[in-house]
């Protein structure tokens, strides 16, 4: 079964990612660096798509915008709504397992499940940076639920590390097959091989983490007469130990098929939906892409992810994805219409419902501080009387 990581009571200062928590609260607060978010964000939209076409002489791309096959765009957004339900499914299926998660995996139902992953996306679109405002506003949902601060880092971390191991798999499997000639198609080096290896070696850094004991801690013997560099190496191990409950977390769940079903299921799903979506597109605006270079061209393209963008992934997203297709030899009056498209779709039009699931979140998590506030009220009322 997925572990549980230790916490240390003498020690509540060494519990980790109090700033991912903070952050978390002030993530959509700030309604200045929103709208400076969305100006960048259709500047951006309109320097990529409408001007540069012209300046390279793409007058095609900018032609088919206007003509999609609108059937393939309903398929485009019938895989959308399904990546939401494969979202929300590997959350829930994080919460799920171990008898300690029991109240807070009660208190977060289908209902506040949707609200979180909603809003999540929305961060994540928004704040671009391989899902870090997503990360911190999930991470923020749990501890109002009720989770420890040591237990919900290591719940993000096992999110985290089942959703990208898909991805790095992907990597490897499509890489190899297209390489190898098995899936038809242009098959580059760079395009292949390349992001293969570099998804190997995560893999094996993942695997090191897993080593790493997750009461690291505790093993840190105090050093004699120096009390201060003994408290810096416990805050410096707090870090690794909780990404290594993580790793396993993940792995228990990975192992175990009755119990992460959900989880692995759900990473599963929303990969193959979000692929999908770009799937579709392609065929909206001409099609004849293979669907080798479809898989291995988007996740290659996703990669530009991990670089920060001030406005939902405007231009460093959008750059690796049109670079990633031309790289395997499609032509660009297919791929700027085709990104574009998916780009909508997949990752804009859901900041609509999120930022709606994001408010409705906040109202939830006002009404678990009540019930809280009850409950705590009740219980003292209850000893006051029991004393008298």
């Amino acid at each position: 079964m997925p572990e549980r990581a230790p916490v240390d009571p003498e020690h509540p200062e060494l519990e980790p990612t109090v700033e991912i928590e903070q952050a978390g609260t002030r993530l959509l607060g700030d309604r200045r660096r929103v709208l400076t978010v969305l100006a960048a964000f259709v500047l951006l939209i309109v320097g990529i798509y409408v001007l540069l076409p012209k300046v390279v002489g793409l007058h095609d791309a900018l032609d088919r915008l206007s003509d999609p096959n609108w059937a393939w765009i309903a398929v485009a957004l019938a895989f959308c709504l399904a990546s939401f339900l494969a979202y929300a499914a590997l959350f829930r299926g994080v919460l799920r397992g171990g008898d300690h998660d029991v109240d807070v995996y009660r208190r977060i139902d289908l209902s506040a499940s949707y609200k979180i992953t909603m809003a999540a996306r929305a961060a994540t679109t928004l704040f671009s940076a391989a899902g870090a405002g997503g990360i911190a506003l999930t991470y923020w949902a749990l501890r109002k639920a009720g989770m420890e601060r040591r237990q919900a880092a290591c719940r993000m971390v096992a999110f985290l590390v089942l959703l990208y191991a898909v991805y790095a798999a992907a990597l490897i499997v499509f890489g190899v097959l297209l390489r190898e000639g098995v899936l038809h198609g242009d098959n580059p080096v760079g395009g292949t091989i390349v992001p293969a290896a570099v998804a190997v070696v995560c893999f094996v850094v993942a695997g090191l983490f897993a080593l790493i004991p997750s009461d690291l801690e505790r093993r840190i013997v105090t050093l004699q007469g120096h009390p201060h560099l003994s408290r810096i190496a416990r805050r410096l191990a707090t870090g690794p130990a909780t990404v290594a409950s993580g790793v396993r977390t993940a792995l228990g769940y990975i192992r175990h098929p009755r119990s992460g079903a959900e989880a692995v299921g759900g990473a599963v799903g929303y990969w193959l939906c979000m692929v999908g979506i770009l799937w579709a597109c392609f065929h909206a605006f001409g099609g004849g892409v293979p669907m080798g270079i479809v898989i291995q061209g988007f996740f290659v393209g996703m990669v530009a992810n991990l670089a920060p963008s001030p406005a939902a992934g405007v231009g460093t997203l959008d750059a690796g994805m049109i670079g990633a297709f031309l790289l395997f030899g499609i032509p660009s009056s297919i791929v700027f219409p085709a990104v574009f498209a998916f780009r909508i779709i997949g990752f804009w039009l859901p900041i609509v419902p999120g930022v709606i699931g994001y408010f409705q979140l906040r109202r939830l998590v006002a009404e678990w501080a009540e019930d809280e506030s009850r409950s705590a009220y009740t219980s003292v009322s209850k000893v006051t009387a029991e004393a008298k």
